[in-house]
C-alpha cells in the first residue's frame, strides 16, 4: 500500500465561511495516479473543520453557517476562553477535521451534489489542508 501526501494553503476572507476545495482535492487525487484507494482530506486547525456536503447550491452553505451562529453565538455568555473564539472551537469538533472519501480510477467518488469543505469559523486568516492518497493497489 502506497501513501502519497500533499499540502495546500486556504485563504479565507471572513469570520464563518465554507470554501469548496473539491478540484483541489480531486487534483491531488489524479496526480497521484490512484486506480483504487481512498484520500484523507485533515484540517490542522483547532477553529477549522472539514466536510461534505451539497455543492449545487450555495443557499445550503450560508443555511448551515446560519444555524451554527444561532446555536453557537460567538459572544455568547459564559464562555470562559479569553480569546473569544470558543464558539469557532465548538463548531470545529462538532463538524470533525477530516474526511476520508473513496476512490476508483483517479476519481473522489463523491455523491452527484456532493463537494469537499473547508469550513472556517475564526478567520479571516490563512490555512492549510492536508491531502493524504492511499493507493490500494500498490
Amino acid at each position: 500500500m502506497e501513501v502519497k501526501e500533499k499540502i495546500f494553503n486556504v485563504q479565507t476572507t471572513r469570520r464563518a465561511e465554507m470554501i469548496d476545495i473539491t478540484g483541489q482535492v480531486g487534483s491531488i487525487v489524479r496526480s497521484a495516479g490512484v486506480k483504487t484507494g481512498e484520500v484523507l482530506v485533515f484540517c490542522p486547525h483547532t477553529t477549522a473543520a472539514i466536510t461534505i456536503n451539497e455543492n449545487a447550491d450555495p443557499d445550503v452553505q450560508h443555511d448551515m453557517l446560519l444555524t451554527l451562529d444561532e446555536m453557537f453565538p460567538q459572544n455568547r455568555a459564559g464562555y470562559r476562553h479569553s480569546e473569544g473564539n470558543s464558539d469557532a472551537h465548538i463548531k470545529s469538533s462538532l463538524i470533525g477535521c477530516s474526511e476520508r472519501i473513496p476512490v476508483t480510477d483517479k476519481h473522489l467518488m463523491l455523491g452527484t451534489w456532493q463537494g469537499i469543505y473547508f469550513c472556517e469559523f475564526d478567520g479571516p486568516r490563512n490555512r492549510k489542508v492536508f491531502v493524504q492518497v492511499v493507493d490500494k493497489d500498490s
